[in-house]
């Protein structure tokens, strides 16, 4: 039989500090506090401190340090753990080596903490015990230039801060809170596995990010978000939490955790700061484990507004005419995250009254409008583009939105529906407006169609707007990228801008982003043109003769008005060139 560990107040009876009687009568007085008898009797001033701390050590079978004695701070290395923790937890490192760290704690009892330590730092502890007032003072001194015998505490910057960290440390404090608590089940608590996945989906929507990235590597797990179209490196988790973080992440999905073999999308739908946030989650196996990556669906991001969207006054006096026509077919092209379907729920949200009936055919579905019809595409069961839209027709639309079009059949029947009177809009994958009527041609549709049904073509890309905080005017701005975009240096004195970089943009420069336009309207010229089949340069050069501002002359507006720089638009309207000078 295990032989029973003496108690403090044995401990220190044998020490001859404290008599029998006296620590009766303190027991008599812990019962209705509820403080432990070591605290209650250096509060009586019965014992000090220090021996208390010896008392423990001894009940333990721990190390005794007196941090007061010669040649003791020189074995204290700071260095060893952050700031934060010693601080916080007022522990002291010793000495760390084979996987075990050497610590000066005050309470041996305090098992949460060296689990917490542990699963953060990675390593054994090796406990040793001081005084709690001698661990405070040391550390105080520490942190006071040329104060202590030992090195400054090392400094912890904020916007670093280690997930893993702050997830674990909010889940003991809490834990240790609830204790106190008798009325709350600490059992119950939430893992710390949990809160770090909660804490990342809230902080990459804090963050204005539109995805977040979770990417297995050999020795580490990656954690990146997307904000304003540039992935960031936010954290590297270890690798030990690859499985819990990804099935964690799973289960909110609700996709199968235990398959992991073959791709997975799922949703996720949580509350941050009062609004409900959509998460789109796509799982797909890769060499060291599965790759997810978090779309991130804010519903207030489709209702910015036209204006906000980056249109200049005569192309937004331009749109406005057409989404309003009665009928014809209204294109939205660009790469996949320009912002396309932005554009159109925008334009949908002006045309949503109670007098017209506006229905969507969408893959996914991304976000919930209020008096709109919305219908999910499901190939599984095979109700596709097609079977939506022909379903549609018989509904009696006045506006009919299809996600994209992808094939020949869907853009007949998007053509059929402008050709008898309703509101066509929808997307292409084309790199510029005028690609779009080449590109509904060689999907086998006939020329007279595309010709006649199609009113207007618009391409966008989404550039990066310049941190209104800290942007100053370039004194030297690069001759290549002023050239690429047709800006001779006279006109760029004193009117170009810098990103610098600022805690309000998260050092980048940059805060948020617009769309550059190339709006093409249909004339009699362009229709002939389709109709004749003739090539992309034809149509385009017709299209510059009819107004239509390409892409790049309408970043050279938002560079000049200090909204982007010369770099961004070369780099986002995919100018020739750019290639080698990012070389």
């Amino acid at each position: 039989m295990a032989r029973s560990r003496k108690k403090i107040g044995e401990i220190l009876i044998g020490m001859g500090v404290v008599t029998q009687r006296q620590v009766e009568d303190v027991l008599i007085k812990t019962k209705a506090s509820g403080k432990r008898i070591g605290e209650a009797l250096v509060e009586a001033g019965l014992v000090k401190e220090e021996q208390v701390a010896k008392a423990l050590a001894n009940q333990y079978g721990m190390e005794y340090v007196d941090l007061s004695a010669q040649g003791v701070a020189s074995q204290i290395d700071a260095k060893l753990i952050p700031e934060d923790l010693i601080k916080k937890h007022l522990i002291l490192p010793m000495s760390k080596a084979g996987g075990r760290l050497q610590l000066i704690v005050h309470d041996p009892m305090d098992l949460e903490l060296m689990d917490m330590l542990r699963f953060r730092l990675n390593v054994e502890i090796e406990p040793r015990i001081a005084a709690k007032g001698q661990i405070k003072s040391f550390i105080e001194r520490m942190g006071q230039p040329g104060g202590g015998p030992g090195q400054a505490l090392p400094r912890m910057v904020a916007a670093n801060e280690s997930l893993v960290t702050e997830s674990i440390d909010r889940t003991i404090d809490r834990s240790v809170d609830r204790s106190m608590d008798k009325s709350i089940d600490v059992a119950g608590e939430e893992a710390p596995i949990v809160k770090l996945v909660t804490r990342i989906l809230v902080e990459a929507v804090k963050m204005r990010a539109s995805d977040i990235h979770i990417e297995p590597m050999a020795d580490r797990v990656r954690l990146r978000y997307r904000i304003d179209g540039e992935c960031m490196e936010r954290d590297n988790l270890p690798q030990r939490m690859q499985n819990s973080v990804l099935s964690r992440v799973k289960l909110m999905a609700g996709m199968n955790i235990a398959e992991k073999r073959v791709p997975q999308d799922g949703r996720i739908k949580i509350p941050v700061d009062d609004v409900f946030i959509d998460f789109r989650v796509s799982a797909c196996p890769a060499y060291h484990g599965e790759s997810v990556v978090l779309r991130i669906l804010r519903p207030d991001s489709v209702k910015i507004g036209l204006v906000n969207l980056g249109f200049e006054e005569d192309n937004l006096a331009i749109f406005n005419r057409i989404i309003r026509r009665p009928n014809g077919i209204f294109l939205v092209t660009g790469p996949t995250g320009s912002g396309k379907t932005t554009t159109l729920y925008s334009a949908l949200d002006v045309l949503n009254r109670p007098d017209r009936k506006i229905i969507t055919a969408e893959d996914p579905i991304e976000y919930n409008f209020e008096g709109i019809n919305q219908c999910q595409v499901n190939e599984k069961i095979g109700l596709g583009f097609d079977k939506i839209l022909r379903t549609m027709l018989r509904q009696a639309p006045n506006i009919i939105l299809v996600g994209e079009i992808r094939d020949r059949e869907v853009a007949e029947i998007a053509i059929q529906a402008a050709l008898t009177g309703h509101l066509v809009f929808s997307t292409l994958h084309t790199n510029d407006a005028p690609s779009a009527i080449t590109r509904l041609i060689d999907m086998g549709l006939k020329p007279f169609l595309v010709a006649s049904s199609i009113q207007a073509i618009m391409a966008q890309r989404l550039i990066r707007v310049l941190c209104k905080e800290c942007k100053k005017i370039d004194p030297n701005p690069d001759p290549k990228y002023l050239n690429l975009i047709g800006l001779r240096p006279d006109e760029a004195v004193g009117r170009v801008y810098q990103p610098i970089g600022c805690p309000v943009c998260n050092g980048t420069g940059f805060k948020g982003r617009q769309a550059i336009f190339e709006l093409m309207q249909m004339n009699s010229e362009i229709r002939e043109l389709a109709f004749n089949m003739a090539s992309i340069s034809q149509i385009r050069h017709a299209a510059l003769a009819n107004g239509m501002r390409p892409l790049v002359a309408d970043g050279k507006i938002k560079v000049l008005k200090g909204v982007t720089t010369p770099a961004e638009i070369a780099k986002m309207a995919q100018m020739e060139g750019m290639a080698d000078i990012e070389a």
